[in-house]
């Protein structure tokens, strides 16, 4: 079966993570790496021996498909330019930076039958998969993003930095309207907003209560999902979920109905060449990815959401 042609746009940190990947992977040739920094690429060209390209531009004639991982401020502009071209996406997240140029990007990639899918990561978490699992009607989640600071990620809010990863996958188990939102937050370190916490209420009932914060003393990546009679917590950066249930009658609570814990534990998956397999199985069956174009929309809509009542307070 032919190689996919697979390139990589913008090849900092992350953008060099999904070189790696695909270098590894049988079905594809990587054709080369793109950046701005041109001895960036180049550097990263040698050490996964492809091509270096200093524009989106140059490399274009030769992809089938690519990463975008360049700044948030340049989705749009260089996204609309490759998928115009037909050229099969994976945008790191946020998908954009306003809704407009979202539904724009989603238009063109329906338009020239390319893939669109969206860099949430967190979706290819075995653990976050586990969990999936075992929804059935939330009533009250729990999520704590907590990272050290860092420049990277700061040409954006924490809101799309972080706590975006979490909004997308509460948005996906909860699967109904939002009614209210109540947020806080204020910047820290940097100019934009560097801790953000928010309440978010659903038509069905459940409450979502969700912190990102880039400036804190600890690294932590939690969340918690109650339901009647289980409680479900997925540690995301250690790829381990635990789950406590209540068996029996709760009725006759003087029974002491049973407690049972138990615990999964992941340690050797990668949600990264999980979620860059998936972009290409998706390409390879003109199949709609698993984080599609319009996911990363509505994890957006409810991102600039959250910042717009930060900002009015």
């Amino acid at each position: 079966m032919k190689k996919l042609r697979l390139g990589v746009i913008g090849v900092g940190y992350v953008g060099e993570l999904h070189v790696q990947k695909y270098a590894a992977m049988e079905d594809v040739d990587l054709v080369g790496v793109a950046d701005r920094d041109f001895a960036r690429a180049q550097e990263v060209a040698r050490r996964y021996n492809t091509t270096a390209y200093s524009s989106h531009e140059e490399l274009l004639p030769f992809l089938d498909g690519a990463s975008l991982a360049v700044p948030t401020l340049s989705h749009f502009e260089v996204g609309y330019e490759l998928l115009r071209h037909g050229v099969n996406l994976l945008i790191e997240k946020p998908i954009t930076l306003n809704l407009g140029d979202a539904e724009r990007l989603i238009e063109t990639a329906k338009e020239h039958d390319a893939v669109l899918q969206i860099g949430h990561i967190e979706r290819f978490n075995p653990a976050v998969i586990k969990m999936e699992s075992l929804i059935s009607r939330p009533i009250f989640i729990e999520s704590h993003r907590l990272n050290f600071f860092t420049n990277r990620g700061t040409d954006v809010d924490v809101v799309l930095d972080l706590m975006i990863h979490d909004l997308d996958i509460i948005l996906n188990i909860v699967n109904a309207d939002i009614e209210d939102i109540d947020a806080v937050g204020m910047p820290v370190v940097s100019d934009k907003i560097d801790i953000a916490n928010v309440r978010i209420m659903f038509a069905n009932g459940t409450v979502a209560n969700v912190t990102a914060s880039r400036v804190s003393s600890e690294s932590l990546r939690m969340l918690r999902i109650i339901q009647p009679d289980i409680h479900i917590t997925v540690d995301y950066g250690n790829k381990r979920i635990t789950v406590t249930q209540l068996k029996g009658d709760r009725k006759h609570i003087g029974a002491r109905s049973p407690v049972v814990h138990r615990e999964d534990i992941f340690p050797d998956s990668d949600p990264l060449a999980d979620q860059l397999s998936s972009f290409v199985k998706a390409i390879k069956k003109r199949a709609e990815p698993k984080v599609s174009g319009i996911d990363g929309k509505n994890a957006l809509a409810v991102s600039l959401a959250i910042m717009e009542q930060i900002t009015r307070k």
